[in-house]
């Protein structure tokens, strides 16, 4: 199994360290722009394998794509941070037009390979990715439902004092302030979280979990790198071990919650033919609002995609 990640930098470098530690692949490729900036992250992911006891190799290479060819899974976090200055619409612009090129680069070396977009906005760059590959839409899929479901996952851990491995949950909807937490179908060691912590607080959670990238942001000067490189590594294990994990991850809806050509975070049955099934549940009318609204804010920046010069 060969696995490419494209972007060195933080949350590349983290998920192909996850992906060599766990010996997710044989290979793993990482690719930057910047001049020996892969080689050297994955040079310092090899020499640790002595001490951490993985056959896992790692090259990196400046973007030499054909270093890349036969990938099975290609992970993109290639894109810029939005800056002072910057709009949404600029951002959009800028980062689509490099996921387009990492994209054609990627399929025209690996025309079969399942692609697992974290850069962001998430949603719009899965939308431009999957446009760019022409693939189906069950191998182009975005991360951003396994990171929030985490975060989810920890401060309710951190405020019921029980152990994160305990906690199952759901979110679905768009990547940041109108995804949609699902209390409901949110358990703790099999007991409905709603029967464990006062409304409020489980309502306060919720509310720092859409707002858990800013959150970083504010207090490190930077976007989170841990838990998005190793959320996307877990996509890449479920995929190259065909494990038939149950995940949120954002699609192409194609009538699933009566929603169609929307880039919604929704749960799905992850295996080695990508994505094998959309789990539709059966939500009430207060969580099928919340994801209308959801998809309203994708479907907005999504036009602002397919209203930009085809050069962006």
């Amino acid at each position: 199994m060969k696995v490419t990640v494209v972007g060195a930098g933080n949350v590349g470098a983290t998920c192909a360290d996850v992906l060599a530690y766990r010996e997710i692949a044989n290979e793993v490729v990482l690719v930057d722009i910047k001049e020996g900036f892969a080689e050297g992250k994955a040079l310092d992911i090899w020499q640790k394998s002595p001490i951490n006891l993985y056959d896992t190799r790692t090259v990196g290479v400046t973007n030499d794509y054909t270093r890349t060819a036969n990938s099975d899974v290609v992970v993109i976090t290639s894109g810029l941070p939005r800056k002072p200055g910057m709009t949404r619409d600029d951002l959009i612009s800028t980062n689509a037009g490099i996921v387009r090129s990492v994209t054609e680069n990627i399929i025209k070396h690996s025309p079969e390979a399942i692609i697992i977009v974290v850069s962001n906005p998430l949603d719009v760059m899965t939308y431009a990715a999957h446009l760019t590959s022409k693939l189906p839409r069950t191998k182009v899929m975005g991360m951003a439902g396994i990171l929030d479901t985490a975060r989810y996952r920890a401060f309710l851990a951190e405020e019921l004092n029980v152990s994160p491995k305990d906690i199952q949950a759901v979110l679905m909807g768009g990547h940041g302030d109108t995804m949609v937490p699902l209390p409901r179908y949110t358990t703790v060691g099999g007991i409905p979280v709603t029967e464990l912590i006062d409304p409020t607080k489980l309502d306060a959670i919720v509310d720092r979990t859409k707002n858990g990238g800013g959150e970083l942001v504010k207090l490190m000067g930077t976007s989170a790198w841990y838990a998005p490189g190793s959320a996307a590594a877990q996509m890449v294990e479920a995929i190259v071990r065909d494990q038939k994990r149950v995940f949120p991850v954002c699609i192409k809806l194609e009538g699933e919650y009566g929603i169609t050509g929307t880039y919604l975070g929704v749960p799905v049955i992850l295996g080695k033919n990508g994505v094998e099934k959309v789990i539709e549940l059966q939500l009430n009318e207060e969580e099928m609002a919340l994801l209308k609204a959801s998809e309203k804010a994708v479907r907005e920046v999504m036009d602002v995609l397919d209203n930009m010069p085809a050069t962006a």
